[in-house]
């Protein structure tokens, strides 16, 4: 048990080194700062409506941000492992292939993780300055959930990662993502008026697309509205448990099937 603890250790290391390494993160800080810095002194709108505006943007760009990073670095695990072959001296240290998946798995959403927890903190000391508003329970929840959403990107782009090359793998995440951000709540609704073969298809979608939109709490930390049950972010939070493991045990599959 603790040699499995000090592999997956090395391993989380390894990806946060590499995310830092690659200066990705910089670079998108950095242009984060370039947008939002400008807007926190804007107040095209009267002061409420600027301060709606500002945080609209704010949370967006943190949103979008974040699942590029997190697809990004779930897309390159394990193309980049053979294309190197560093994969090979991993497992025949030995680590099984179960203690890879898992600590390449936790490598990666720790990385993304440490990404979020610098987007917010600069969220916050923004909303801090302009609104004097530092925290609140909705805050809490909105990242809380975030974190949630990224284990299950990093879940599904692991997967990915071992099926497709990094661009195929990229692409279909970021579609599946935006698309049920945008059309997740309204699928049932639009397979109410489809024929057997259409409500099937949208039905069979509903199922088994990652549910983004559960996680999303930007219109109500922008309007601040009360903060919603943390009965409810718990099973979200278990939603996204159930649906990452299930990416996981997918990826193992896969992983056993290639020959190594």
């Amino acid at each position: 048990m603790l040699i499995v603890t000090l592999q997956i250790n090395a391993l989380i290391r390894t990806s946060l080194l590499e995310l830092y390494r690659r200066k990705d993160l910089v670079v998108v800080f950095i242009l984060g700062a370039v947008l939002l810095l400008p807007l926190s002194f804007a107040t095209p709108f009267g002061f409420t409506g600027a301060n709606i505006y500002f945080n609209e943007m704010a949370l967006l760009l943190i949103w979008l941000f974040s699942i590029v990073i997190t697809t990004g670095v779930a897309a390159r695990l394990f193309p980049y492992e053979f294309e190197k072959r560093t994969i090979y001296p991993l497992l025949a240290k030995p680590v099984s292939r179960g203690v890879l998946i898992l600590g390449r798995y936790l490598g990666a959403l720790t990385a993304s993780a440490s990404a979020l927890i610098i987007f917010y903190a600069a969220y916050i000391l923004l909303c801090g300055v302009r609104q004097g508003i530092w925290f609140s329970e909705t805050l809490l929840q909105a990242f809380v959930l975030h974190l949630g959403l990224l284990a299950v990107i990093t879940a599904l782009g692991m997967a990915g990662s071992l099926l497709l090359t990094v661009s195929a793998n990229v692409t279909i995440v970021l579609l599946l993502v935006f698309a049920m951000l945008v059309f997740g709540t309204r699928l049932p609704e639009l397979a109410a008026g489809q024929s057997v073969f259409g409500k099937i298809t949208l039905y069979a979608a509903y199922a088994l697309a990652p549910h983004t939109e559960f996680f999303d709490l930007r219109q109500r930390l922008v309007h601040e509205w009360p903060a919603v049950s943390w009965g409810v972010c718990t099973i979200v939070m278990a939603y996204a448990a159930v649906y990452s493991t299930a990416c996981l045990f997918v990826a193992d599959l896969l992983l056993r099937r290639k020959k190594l």
